[in-house]
């Protein structure tokens, strides 16, 4: 059954620079309780607290939205969740298939051909010659990209590459959907094919994760929410509730 469970999760995230944290703190603008997120380490280098100790259960069933300001913590909770960021301390056990939508580029040699790229994220999946088949064909068929899949990655212009990325990640439903906002860029022949394809994906899987500031978009496909304030979860419970919180905060 498919389930994710965080204990006491922490991520800090190192950075070194000849500025000083003040100076930092300027630049960034940050309000007074996500100051104390930066952590000095030296003349030349901090830490930023993106995570603290962070406690999660979510089951078959959920669809959960993370809500909060810019910083929050949102993307870098998907990220742990997805297996990208390993804590610092703390414990996640994670049961079921993951896809995360949050980067859809990553992992995409530009180098190579758009083929060769299916072909990597075939052998990513554990797909046998038949099924890469079946992808290969899939992609064909949903990006229109014809000539252009024989052609380097580097050579496509940034919507060809959305195509591309999306139509490979997305070509298999997970069990555990982890997505960082809503496909949004493309032109509008693309955007309705990518916006059905994306509901079925959805709607499929076992578990959903969404990160956005939307609510409309939030309400339609969440029923619980997950609160999060200078990386730390203030809130967890029913979506109309924690939305309700996020404005009270908000208005502080």
């Amino acid at each position: 059954m498919p389930s994710i469970r965080l204990r006491e999760v922490d991520v800090t995230l190192p950075v070194f620079t000849s500025r000083s944290v003040g100076l930092i703190n300027t630049i960034f603008s940050y309000a007074h309780w996500e100051k104390k997120r930066i952590e000095s380490t030296g003349r030349f280098s901090f830490v930023i607290h993106a995570l603290r100790n962070v406690h999660l259960d979510i089951n078959e069933g959920e669809r959960v939205a993370l809500i909060g300001r810019n910083g929050a913590g949102k993307t870098t909770l998907l990220r742990v969740l997805a297996g990208a960021y390993e804590p610092m301390s703390g414990e996640i056990n994670r049961e079921g298939s993951v896809t995360a939508l949050t980067n859809l580029t990553l992992g995409m040699d530009l180098d190579a051909t758009g083929y060769d790229n299916i072909h990597i994220r075939a052998v990513q999946l554990g797909l046998r010659e038949h099924d890469e088949a079946l992808l290969r064909a899939s992609v064909e068929n949903f990006t229109e990209l014809g000539e252009y899949l024989s052609l380097p990655v580097r050579t496509y212009s940034s919507g060809m590459l959305l195509r591309l990325a999306f139509a490979v990640s997305v070509h298999q439903s997970p069990e555990i959907l982890l997505m960082d906002e809503m496909i949004s860029a493309g032109d509008s022949h693309f955007m309705e094919k990518a916006q059905e394809r994306l509901s079925k994906v959805m709607d499929a899987a076992k578990i959903l994760v969404l990160a956005s500031h939307q609510e409309d978009i939030l309400r339609k496909f969440c029923n619980r929410g997950v609160l999060l304030q200078s990386g730390e979860v203030i809130f967890d419970g029913a979506l109309d509730d924690c939305l309700a919180a996020y404005r009270a905060s908000e208005a502080l």
